[in-house]
């Protein structure tokens, strides 16, 4: 049976409460794990705000060496973490490849960070004393993380937060635990000290993470609606909060694009993992133009997508992560039919023996979605995408904003003019022009309006995770 991480220890539920976590491919158990409440929460608390004591007063550089061998560590063992997400999570081994390396990289972007952390002088009127101002570690923060990125979105959160000085209780979805855990293993395995990082597992943790006293900071990727309740739940003890929640990004293609990448681009950032990312794809603007020309090669890319167990060598797309949630995308799909859509490629479910158990889905594309329908207006978290044809950049504009989300966005174009144009007034926290949409750990990343706030990446990131303190010196 799997274990949480108090205080470098392996240790189960404070009730001896435990729950399956289930391969969402297959239907077998992979893991039994431990069931937390509020008692593990505080307990897990109290580690943090220990280790965190001793780990904030140790030289920057010697945080960052710590923080580099830890993360050296973690990276040799992806082969072996990897094929775990696979069977927590579905996506296949490739995508959890990557996803497994890119927890280390960005523990090891953020290490270079550890010892640059810079305040500032400032002169005062009084010409016999001086202002400084200071940069000091939050202490201990909380981090909330969903079950469609696991690793990488625990590490944007626990990257900057323990370089910066500060320690964490960590709370991972409660259907992917697995490979969390492994990663944090290793860490500690590498030389992080116990205690600057906890993990604690089961539903029951994340409000009492919100409102543990000791916990003076949470980061949370998850729904708008989810966002709310902890925004709220956080309110009466001013808690900071920073809230990575959901989107439904445009990508606009202009007339004078080149296609054939836009395609690729497109594909990648729409189908990925299944679809089930909030930074994705979710609707697709093309100038009329190139919308026949393009369409076709996305029906030609959506072709070599078989879905299939992410263990499966010939699989290019697992299975979606629960049977609710594929329920979701195909209530949507409903709907956007019901009011006239059409679907040109893909729809319901792959036929076959082999599709008979598990949470698969066919790649589906749509055209003559209306704007009303559900997956405009909604997130769509799942392998389906909506294509509409504008007559300029105006009417995509016009469109792309009307929406109540705000977290990424992209334009395809030759045009300086354009590109220039979009990058302005897309209403999202991030554009790519004639690029994948790859989140960046030099740039920061974050969402407006319904998408959420704060920044995750960059050193935007690396600050949030400290205070700003104001000190006086006389002179005498």
């Amino acid at each position: 049976m799997a274990t949480m991480i108090i205080e470098g220890e392996r240790v189960g539920a404070a009730s001896g409460q435990t729950y399956e976590v289930k391969n969402p491919a297959t239907g077998a158990v992979v893991e039994v794990v431990p069931n937390g409440g509020p008692d593990d929460v505080d307990r897990a608390a109290r580690a943090a705000a220990k280790a965190q004591r001793s780990w904030a007063k140790l030289a920057p550089a010697e945080r960052a060496g710590i923080l580099h061998k830890a993360a050296d560590h973690m990276l040799a063992k992806v082969e072996e973490i990897a094929p775990v997400l696979t069977a927590e999570q579905g996506k296949t081994i490739l995508e959890s490849r990557i996803e497994a390396r890119r927890f280390g990289e960005n523990i090891a972007w953020f290490a270079d960070l550890a010892d640059k952390i810079h305040g500032e002088y400032v002169s005062l009127p009084d010409t016999t004393t001086y202002g400084l101002v200071l940069r000091r570690p939050i202490g201990v923060t909380g981090a909330i993380v969903p079950w469609n990125f696991p690793l990488t979105l625990a590490a944007n959160k626990v990257a900057p937060s323990i370089a910066a000085g500060n320690a964490v209780v960590l709370k991972p979805s409660s259907t992917t635990p697995l490979a969390t855990l492994l990663c944090i293993e290793a860490l500690i395995e590498g030389g992080l000290p116990e205690g600057v990082v906890n993990v604690v597992l089961g539903p029951g943790t994340g409000e009492a993470i919100v409102t543990h006293p000791l916990i003076r900071k949470v980061a949370l990727t998850g729904s708008t609606p989810t966002g709310k309740k902890v925004m709220a739940a956080a309110a009466p003890y001013l808690k900071k909060v920073v809230l990575e929640l959901g989107g439904s990004d445009p990508c606009i293609v202009l007339d004078d694009a080149d296609v054939d990448e836009a395609a690729k681009a497109i594909s990648v950032g729409r189908f990925f993992n299944c679809g089930q990312a909030c930074l994705a794809i979710k609707r697709l603007y093309i100038q009329e133009g190139v919308f026949d020309a393009l369409l076709e090669r996305l029906i030609e890319r959506a072709k070599k997508l078989k879905p299939g167990d992410g263990m499966s060598r010939d699989s290019r797309m697992g299975p979606m992560h629960t049977p609710g949630q594929r329920a979701e995308v195909e209530a949507q799909v409903q709907d956007a039919l019901e009011r006239g859509a059409r679907i040109v490629f893909g729809g319901g479910r792959p036929q076959g023996p082999e599709y008979e158990i598990g949470n698969f889905i066919n790649p589906t594309i749509l055209v003559d979605v209306p704007d009303g329908s559900r997956m405009v207006t909604e997130e769509v978290f799942g392998p389906a995408l909506p294509v509409m044809r504008i007559k300029d950049l105006d009417e995509g504009l016009a469109r792309a904003n009307n929406s109540p989300f705000g977290l990424g966005s992209s334009i395809w174009t030759s045009s300086m003019r354009a590109a220039h144009r979009a990058a302005q007034e897309l209403e999202a926290g991030y554009t790519w022009v004639n690029a994948l949409q790859i989140a960046h750990d030099e740039l920061p990343f974050g969402g407006t309006k319904e998408s959420g706030f704060g920044k995750e990446h960059g050193l935007e990131a690396f600050y949030q995770y400290t205070d700003q303190k104001s000190v006086v010196y006389g002179l005498v």
